[in-house]
C-alpha cells in the first residue's frame, strides 16, 4: 500500500512538473519566437521518413517565420472570419460555439443512424447486401468548435492523440496562452505555425506556395482562399480548382469586414 501511495505521489509530481514546463515554454514566447511546434516536428519526421522509403526523395518542407507586421491584414481578417470570429472577445474557449458544434454532431449522427435503419429495413432479408450498402454511407462528419487559441495550444505543445486527458491539457494550455500572451501575439504565432499543405507551415510559406508572393502582399481573395483551406489543408492543396473552395472563399471575403484583428 505504501509503495502504491509513493508511486501515485511521483505520478502527481511528474504531472505538475510537466505543466510547469508548459507554462515556462509559453512564458518564453513573450520574447522568443517559436520557430517550430510539436505538430510541425512530428510532420517533419513523417515527411523525412516517407522521403527516405519511397522512390521520390524530394524533401517537401517549407516554413519561414515572419513578424506580425509582415502578414497581410487581409489574411488576419480572413482567418478570424473563417476559424474564430469572436477571437478578440472570448477568453480562449468559445463555449457557445462548442455547444453549437455538439448539437450539429448529434444531429448528423442521428441522420446517419436513420439512414442505416432504412437500409436494414429495406434489405432485411439480404444481410450481405445490407451490410455492403451501409459501408457505402459516409460516416457523420464531426465538426468542432475550437478557437484559434485552442488550435494553437494543440499544435504547439501536444501530441496528436485524442483522449480525455489530452483535452484537459489542451484546455489548461489554452487558458495559459490567454493569461500570458496578448491576442496579437497568439495570432502571430498561430499564423506562423499553422499547416497549409504537405510540409507547408505558416503564412509566408503558404503565400509563396500558392500565389508566389509574400504574406504581406496577399489580397482579400487570396487571403480568404488560404483561410478556407485551414480545416483540411492537405485535402484542398490538391483541389485548388474545386467549386466548394471558390464558393467558400467568396463567403469569407464577404465576412472579413465584420472582424478586426488585434
Amino acid at each position: 500500500m505504501k509503495s502504491f501511495g509513493r508511486w501515485l505521489l511521483w505520478l502527481m509530481l511528474a504531472g505538475v512538473a510537466l505543466e510547469l514546463f508548459f507554462v515556462l515554454r509559453i512564458a518564453l514566447m513573450l520574447v522568443i519566437d517559436p520557430h517550430s511546434t510539436a505538430f510541425m516536428r512530428s510532420e517533419a519526421w513523417r515527411v523525412a521518413t516517407e522521403s527516405a522509403t519511397t522512390a521520390d526523395k524530394t524533401w517537401r518542407w517549407s516554413a519561414q517565420w515572419v513578424d506580425y507586421e509582415a502578414i497581410s491584414p487581409h489574411l488576419k481578417r480572413a482567418v478570424m472570419a473563417s476559424e474564430d470570429a469572436g477571437f478578440v472577445e472570448h477568453g480562449g474557449v468559445d463555449w457557445e460555439a462548442i455547444e453549437t458544434a455538439w448539437a450539429r454532431n448529434e444531429q448528423r449522427q442521428a441522420q446517419f443512424e436513420k439512414r442505416q435503419d432504412q437500409i436494414e429495413k429495406k434489405l432485411g432479408n439480404k444481410p450481405e447486401a445490407a451490410e455492403a450498402a451501409i459501408r457505402k454511407i459516409r460516416p457523420a462528419k464531426i465538426v468542432g468548435g475550437s478557437t484559434i487559441t485552442q488550435q494553437l495550444a494543440k499544435n504547439l505543445l501536444l501530441s496528436g492523440e485524442r483522449n480525455l486527458l489530452r483535452k484537459g491539457q489542451e484546455l489548461m494550455l489554452t487558458l495559459t496562452l490567454e493569461a500570458l500572451l496578448s491576442k496579437r501575439r497568439i495570432l502571430e504565432i498561430y499564423l506562423n505555425s499553422v499547416e497549409w499543405g504537405e510540409g507547408v507551415f505558416g503564412a509566408e510559406a503558404a503565400a509563396q506556395r500558392y500565389f508566389r508572393k509574400s504574406a504581406a502582399q496577399l489580397g482579400p481573395a487570396e487571403a480568404a482562399r488560404l483561410a478556407v483551406m485551414l480545416p483540411s489543408p492537405k485535402f484542398f492543396e490538391t483541389r485548388q480548382g474545386s467549386a466548394y473552395l471558390s464558393r467558400r472563399t467568396a463567403t469569407i471575403v464577404a465576412r472579413m469586414g465584420d472582424v478586426s484583428p488585434p
